[in-house]
């Protein structure tokens, strides 16, 4: 996925470091980007009444 910088407060590294361990995530970055698929997920499933998957899209440059 392409690159993003977000800042977080200390409460918000404690709470992606919960998510980490729970999913079993090598880091931080990973943490915040299964929240992240995992909300657009929902959202999708509230929107269409069906789950998608995401697949990250490659560009082809030219």
């Amino acid at each position: 996925m392409p690159d993003h910088e977000i800042h977080i407060n200390d409460d918000e590294l404690a709470a992606l470091e919960v998510v980490r361990q729970r999913q079993g995530l090598a880091s931080i970055e990973q943490a915040a980007e299964w929240l992240v698929k995992s909300r657009l997920r929902k959202q999708s499933k509230n929107m269409t009444g069906r789950g998608r998957a995401l697949y990250q899209v490659e560009r082809k440059l030219k």
